[in-house]
């Protein structure tokens, strides 16, 4: 199937950006799946009438974007989209599922070890008592996505391994009664160490999104405590704002 796509001479927004906003929404739609070939510059620019500049410019925005790569012999490959998570209480799990990408779990730790202060302080547990600490790689595709380190009070839930690796974490939660009710979070982003550079399939000194989260149940009692690292190319958080009045 021919993808349609077309432009707007009269509008103000550049042409370039007119073409890989529809490639981009292809991408995210699925009528442009992971491991198809996008038509060579010449085909492009020839069936939209448009220069070859604008058009290697609109695919290298999303070359970019992680949306588009260059192989040689092959030509411009389509790979995974990039999952925009709204900024609401949910799991990564969820969202990848939602997303259509087939998440995938490794977990790397899963042992009870003393609080630090800065996890009792989260958690609001005596420093140096026992917490529940779960490392997880969180893929989808078969790729990484995110490194996910989450600290729990004791005796909370039955943390199993296998469990841990064919659901969420969020979802073990609700399953023993918990009711999840909201979250304290902060973003930010830093620069990759060498471990984390390898665990998650990036150059060390790669910038790395960063989350922190301490999750609330609705008594008000802490239950969770989540330090993340997300690789910018596939993943992304969404806001959304109001005017105050």
């Amino acid at each position: 199937m021919q993808l349609e796509l077309s432009v707007d001479r009269s509008s103000p927004v550049p042409l370039y950006f007119q073409l890989s906003q529809q490639l981009e929404a292809a991408i995210e739609h699925g009528t442009l799946t992971p491991g198809s070939l996008l038509g060579n510059e010449i085909e492009l620019a020839a069936r939209l009438g448009l220069s070859r500049p604008t058009v290697r410019q609109a695919i290298q925005s999303l070359v970019d974007k992680g949306l588009l790569v260059r192989r040689r012999g092959v030509g411009t490959q389509v790979v995974h989209s990039q999952v925009k998570r709204p900024l609401e209480l949910s799991s990564l799990y969820d969202d990848l599922e939602a997303a259509g990408q087939r998440p995938a779990t490794k977990v790397l730790v899963n042992t009870v070890e003393p609080a630090s202060a800065e996890v009792a302080a989260a958690l609001g547990v005596a420093e140096d008592s026992d917490v529940h600490r779960v490392e997880r790689l969180r893929l989808a595709h078969g790729e990484p996505m995110a490194y996910l380190c989450n600290f729990l009070p004791p005796g909370l839930i039955a943390l199993d391994t296998d469990q841990l690796e064919t659901t969420g974490l969020y979802r073990l939660m609700r399953a023993a009664g918990i009711t999840l009710h909201s979250a304290r979070q902060s973003i930010g982003a830093r620069s990759a160490t060498a471990p984390e550079a390898k665990r998650l399939a990036e150059q060390a000194g790669a910038p790395l999104l960063t989350m922190q989260r301490v999750t609330f149940d609705d008594t008000g009692r802490a239950v969770e405590y989540g330090t993340h690292t997300y690789r910018p190319t596939r993943y992304s958080f969404e806001f959304q704002l109001l005017v105050r009045t």
